[in-house]
């Protein structure tokens, strides 16, 4: 009986340990087969997860971020053991005691699930990182069984708080929001050292499922998980009954309910000068670092400056597009269906795309017409309580400068901006305003290094991301001339040299063009000076064929206005395309005395360790290694940079353009007091493009006015009238905070006394209006007056209506001209010389 009882116990036990050698011998081969080819776990420990990359001010202040992944990585021994303990408790409450799985936990979770509870992972913290980082996020056996081998293996290859470290910074916790320092900040606007024990708990509950426990859409939800991470935290021991009840009892505020200010407040609205440092830098590092690389990049924007070339430019094109008197609005509509009540129609009002960007003399508001009247326009204006004080109409007399009345132009819900009219901090009215039609650009650049302090792409970058600063290819017109100028000045020529002001014939491929001046008057022989000052065409023509267009292309090549200039003479008068980024660059060449200069947005980057990996100042300081100075000495910095021109050219096309500003095409618009300031109007053939650029020994800033599709702007647009206002503006604001000084002489010149009409030499003691003090370079001895007359191979012009200096013209009367064939043709009256685009007129 007893054998009988041990053979049966026997026959068990044997049966039993051959099952547990054989489940033991089957579970050996499940992880020896899905043990081969797994993902190295080792270059966890090498791992740098997407960061957010940062753009700082010169003051260091954040004005803007860029992230695919918005996350902002905090090492474990900076995260707060409170954060670290709410996770632990809402995931993995034996994280400290487990080999990189838990079986307790599985049976556990198996036990609750046979049960008929709540089917839960029992996955740890460290089996998550596993699948996060090395393996897919499929529910299979499979992807399992992988998951515990390598978690497994990486307990033995990492430190517990290195895979903390990595759990807690690659969390998605809901909101775009990657890593609890980036959740603190988008839920609470605090870091984790001033989280709660409520907050933190809050986020431990969002892993599992953080787009159903908003803190606002799911409130109730949200508090529960919460109360219930606090209450696990309080079982574990990591905080104490009084914070526990407290903690649990306490409203749930966050920045999406309105408790807090959302960290976003603290950053200005995306501009037209961060978003260029975002075109830039993702093609000098690529998309993938500048978004994920955690850059710091220190930004050359003068802010103050830039809330300048804002204003200036906007107030520009507003100028010009209240002055065509069409009310265009936004376009925007609501539906009579959210005029119901103010609740509703705020709450789709603030749902409309519409530009909120725009500060000009005060802020603009979207706004909706809620009554259209015969004397008034009656408004809701969004985040505007309307009082007795401030009523929310618009009279009527406010749209005197459009065409129709309130019927003609306006239907109840339409969306429109408006802002505040004041005078001497005192409410006015209401008054509309609508985003031009017509675009532009500003830019200014330091002339010494290349630093640009302001760049303001359009009129509002919400309304429009298109930078015409740098995407823009627009004729420079006129504004090209100096270049051409320039050219001769280093061949041979001087301010005095006499150019032949006449009409010309060139025969071309798309017909015979006859290019005129803006005034379709003729001056004769002209001192190359007058030329510039007055924008002479057919004398920069003249001189450009006299000179060469290859010579002329590669003085625009060197400058970096054009990569490869074509050498037709049209593009002498600026009919070839460039970019105001160009132009503005190449004038600061001018004004520095003819040094190369490379603009850039950003004066250093640095990688998420702080190594710097880009730096704009490229100049050696060749004594700051040493450990003194001898006493009054200071640290030698050597500058290197290539001269573009000679300084004496430099300064001899700077002084001519500073008689554009002085008496020339300019100075109707310009008005800088003492400051010596040089620049040159550009306004293309039917004014489609119209420019101003100029510069002081400081800075060089320049202005681009036109439509998007060129069209004319009509016959009073031009470069002097609509961009000089602009540029003096913004330049007065410049002056005052980087000064503005004489231009540098340079060595190896001396002064002569001209008459800028005649271009004969005057006495040393000269003087009058007509008397300009040239400088000429030293073994040069110029010729004088007609003896040196150039006219460029074409017909010297003889028996021409000429004009001299404030000379009027009969246009009434036929007149008699010498075309470059010697061919005499009479010209009617008011005859029109060009029907081809020459680029530019004056």
């Amino acid at each position: 009986m007893f054998r009988y009882i041990g053979s049966v116990f026997g026959a068990f036990f044997s049966l039993l340990t051959l099952s547990l050698v054989a489940g033991a011998g089957l579970i050996a081969a499940v992880f020896l087969v899905y043990g081969r080819d797994l993902p190295n776990h080792e270059q966890l420990a090498q791992y740098t997860p997407p960061t957010i990359s940062r753009i700082y001010s010169a003051e260091g202040q954040i004005i803007d971020e860029f992230a695919h992944e918005r996350r902002l990585f905090t090492q474990a021994q900076d995260i707060p053991d409170l954060v670290k303990n709410a996770f632990i408790s809402a995931e993995d409450k034996n994280f400290y005691d487990h080999a990189g799985y838990d079986p307790m936990g599985m049976v556990a979770a198996a036990v609750d699930a046979a049960k008929g509870g709540r089917l839960r992972g029992a996955s740890t913290i460290t089996q998550q990182v596993m699948k996060n980082f090395l393996l897919d996020g499929s529910r299979s056996a499979e992807r399992k069984v992988k998951e515990i081998i390598l978690a497994a293996r990486v307990e033995q290859a990492l430190s517990k708080e290195k895979i903390l470290e990595l759990y807690l910074n690659e969390i998605f916790l809901g909101q775009n929001s990657f890593g609890v320092t980036a959740a603190a900040q988008t839920y609470f606007n605090k870091t984790l050292v001033e989280l709660s024990a409520g907050e933190a708990a809050y986020l431990a509950s969002l892993p599992k499922s953080p787009s159903n426990r908003h803190p606002v859409r799911n409130k109730d939800t949200a508090i529960f998980w919460r109360n219930n991470t606090l209450r696990e935290m309080h079982e574990n021991g990591y905080i104490d009954t009084a914070t526990y009840e407290a903690e649990r009892d306490a409203p749930l505020k966050s920045v999406q309910g309105g408790d807090y200010d959302s960290f976003k407040r603290a950053l200005p609205p995306r501009d037209y000068f961060t978003d260029e440092i975002r075109r830039q830098l993702s093609g000098d590092f690529g998309e993938d670092e500048f978004f994920g690389g955690g850059l710091a990049i220190r930004a050359t924007v003068d802010e103050e400056l830039q809330e300048e070339a804002a204003e200036a430019l906007r107030r520009g094109l507003e100028r010009f597009d209240r002055g065509v008197g069409r009310w265009r609005g936004t376009g925007k509509k609501l539906p009579p269906e959210a005029l119901v009540d103010e609740a509703t129609w705020r709450e789709a009002l603030a749902n409309v795309t519409v530009a909120r960007d725009i500060h000009l003399e005060n802020t603009w508001y979207p706004a909706v017409v809620l009554a259209v009247e015969e004397n008034q326009l009656r408004l809701g204006i969004e985040s505007v309580t309307e009082t007795d004080a401030e009523p929310h109409v618009v009279p009527r007399k406010d749209i005197a400068w459009m065409k129709g009345n309130f019927f003609d132009n306006f239907e109840v819900g339409d969306v429109v901006h408006v802002r505040r009219m004041t005078q001497d901090g005192g409410f006015i009215r209401w008054t509309l305003r609508q985003v031009p039609e017509v675009q532009g650009g500003f830019m200014a650049m330091d002339v010494r290094n290349g630093r640009v302090l302001a760049m303001q792409g359009g009129f509002s970058y919400q309304h429009s991301v298109f930078n015409r600063v740098t995407q823009a290819d627009r004729q420079p017109g006129s504004s090209f001339k100096p270049f051409v100028y320039a050219a001769a000045l280093d061949s041979g020529y001087t301010p005095a040299t006499i150019v032949v002001d006449a009409p010309i014939e060139i025969n071309t491929p798309q017909g015979l063009w006859r290019p005129k001046n803006a005034s379709h008057k003729f001056y004769g022989p002209t001192p190359l000076r007058t030329g510039i000052e007055q924008s002479r065409n057919l004398m920069t023509i003249r001189l450009a064929q006299d000179v060469g267009m290859n010579t002329v292309a590669g003085y625009a090549e060197r400058f970096g206005v054009y990569d490869r200039m074509n050498p037709f003479l049209s593009n002498a008068l600026g009919a070839q395309e460039s970019t105001l980024f160009r132009m503005v660059a190449a004038y600061s060449m001018l004004a520095n005395g003819g040094k190369r200069v490379e603009p850039t947005l950003v004066d250093r980057v640095q990688d998420r360790w702080g190594k710097t990996i880009y730096r704009h100042d490229q100049r050696r300081c060749e004594d700051c290694q040493l450990a003194s100075l001898n006493g009054g000495e200071l640290p030698k910095i050597v500058n290197d940079r290539e001269q573009v021109i000679d300084a004496i050219t430099a300064y001899q096309i700077t002084s001519m353009m500073q008689g554009v500003v002085e008496r020339g095409t300019a100075r109707k618009a310009i008005n800088l007091g003492n400051a010596p300031v040089a620049g040159k109007t550009g306004t293309t053939n039917d004014a489609k493009d119209v420019w101003f650029v100029g510069f002081t020994n400081t800075i060089a800033a320049g202005c681009y006015i036109g439509y998007d599709r060129p069209r004319s702007m009509g016959r009073g647009a031009s470069g002097g009238g609509m961009c000089g206002p602009v540029f003096n503006s913004f330049m007065r604001k410049a002056i005052d905070k980087y000064g503005a000084g004489k231009f540098d002489l340079p060595p190896g010149g001396y002064f002569v006394n001209i008459d800028r009409f005649t271009g004969a030499r005057l006495s040393d003691g000269a003087s009058g209006p007509n008397v300009v003090r040239e400088y000429f370079r030293e073994g040069e001895d110029p010729i004088f007056g007609l003896a040196a007359a150039i006219d460029g191979g074409f017909a010297m012009g003889a028996n021409l209506p000429l004009f001299a200096s404030g000379e009027s013209e009969d246009n009434s009367v036929a007149k008699t001209v010498t075309t470059s064939t010697g061919k005499k043709v009479t010209i009617a009256p008011k005859a029109n010389f060009g029907s081809l685009s020459s680029g530019g007129l004056y």
